[in-house]
C-alpha cells in the first residue's frame, strides 16, 4: 500500500505541476514576460510546486527531515541531474542574465542557508528573511524583463494572442492552475504518508528518503520541462528553469515551510557538515561550466550525472 500511494501521489504531482505550468505560462505570456524571465520565474516556481506541496505537508505533519532533506535534495538534483541530462540530448547555451545575476545569486543563496542552519533550526525568523528576498528577486526580474526590446516582449503576446485571440483562454489557464495546485496538495499528501512508510520498512531515516527518494520525485516535473524545453530549442527556458526551481526552493519552499513549521525545521550535524556543502559544491560548480563558452557540453553534461550518481550511491 506505501507503494501504491507513493507513486499515485507522485503521479498526481506531476500532472498537477504540468496543469499548473501551462496555465500560468499561458498567463504570463499574454502580459509579454520574455522567454527567459518565464522560465525563471512562473516555470520554475511552478515546477518546484511539488517541492512546496511536500516540504509543507511534511512539516505539519511533524516529519520535518522529510521537508528539509526534500528541499536539499532537489537543489543537488537540479543541478546535477537535470542539466547533465539535458546537456546530453544537445549543448546547452546559457544566458549571459543567468551567469551575471541568477548563478551569483544561487550561490550566495546556498551560503545563505547554511549560514541560517548553524544554529540548528530554520524557524520563523529565518522563514521571513527568506520569503522577503523572494518578492525582492521577483522584483527585480520584472525590472530587467521590462528593459528589454520592444520585440523580445511582443513576441510571446503575439503568439499568444494567434493562439486565442478571443480571449477565451483566461478562464482555462486559471482553471489549469486551480486543479494543478489542488492535485499537488492531494498528490503532496499521498507521497508523504509513502515516503514515511519506506523509510520505516527500509531502516533508514526521514532525512535519507526526503534527500534521494522524494526529491528526485519531487524534481520529475523539472525534468520533463527541461528535457522538453532542449528538445525544442528552448534552451534558455532548460537552463533557467534550473536554476530558478533552485532559487525558488531556497527562498520560497524552505522560507514558507520554516514559517509553517510547528516547531521550525531542525537542522542535524550530518546535514550541515556534508549535505548543506555538497549543495554549495554543486552550485559552485555552475560557474565554471557557465563561463566555458556560453555553454553547457555534452561532456560537461556526463560529469554532472557522474557526480549524482556519486552523491547518492554515498
Amino acid at each position: 500500500m506505501a507503494v501504491f500511494w507513493f507513486v499515485a501521489g507522485l503521479v498526481f504531482l506531476i500532472i498537477g505541476a504540468e496543469a499548473l505550468v501551462r496555465g500560468a505560462s499561458r498567463l504570463a505570456a499574454v502580459l509579454g514576460i520574455s522567454p527567459l524571465v518565464i522560465g525563471l520565474t512562473v516555470v520554475a516556481f511552478g515546477t518546484s510546486s511539488p517541492e512546496l506541496a511536500v516540504s509543507v505537508k511534511s512539516a505539519l505533519t511533524g516529519q520535518a527531515s522529510i521537508a528539509l532533506g526534500n528541499i536539499i535534495g532537489s537543489n543537488i538534483f537540479n543541478v546535477l541531474f537535470i542539466l547533465g541530462m539535458s546537456a546530453l540530448i544537445v549543448p546547452l547555451v546559457v544566458s549571459q542574465q543567468l551567469v551575471r545575476l541568477d548563478v551569483p545569486l544561487m550561490i550566495a543563496l546556498s551560503f545563505l542557508v547554511l549560514l541560517l542552519a548553524l544554529d540548528g533550526s530554520f524557524g520563523p525568523v529565518d522563514g521571513i528573511l527568506l520569503v522577503a528576498g523572494l518578492v525582492t528577486y521577483i522584483w527585480v526580474l520584472i525590472r530587467l524583463s521590462r528593459k528589454e526590446t520592444a520585440s523580445a516582449r511582443r513576441q510571446p503576446v503575439q503568439e499568444a494572442a494567434s493562439a486565442d485571440p478571443k480571449g477565451a483562454g483566461w478562464i482555462r489557464n486559471i482553471t489549469l492552475v486551480i486543479v494543478g495546485l489542488a492535485l499537488l496538495v492531494l498528490g503532496s499528501r499521498w507521497l508523504v504518508d509513502g515516503a514515511v512508510s519506506f523509510a520505516r520498512h527500509l531502516g533508514v531515516s526521514e532525512l535519507i528518503v526526503g534527500l534521494t527518494i522524494v526529491a528526485a520525485g519531487t524534481s520529475l516535473p523539472e525534468v520533463v520541462t527541461s528535457i522538453i524545453a532542449a528538445l525544442r530549442g528552448e534552451r534558455d527556458i532548460a537552463v533557467g528553469n534550473v536554476v530558478g526551481s533552485n532559487i525558488y526552493n531556497s527562498l520560497a519552499v524552505l522560507g514558507i515551510t520554516s514559517i509553517v513549521a510547528p516547531e521550525g525545521i531542525p537542522v542535524s550535524s550530518a546535514v550541515i557538515g556534508f549535505d548543506l556543502p555538497v549543495m554549495i559544491a554543486v552550485a559552485l560548480a555552475c560557474l565554471p561550466i557557465f563561463f566555458t563558452g556560453g555553454t553547457i557540453s555534452r561532456k560537461e553534461g556526463v560529469l554532472l550525472l557522474a557526480y549524482y550518481l556519486a552523491y547518492t550511491a554515498y
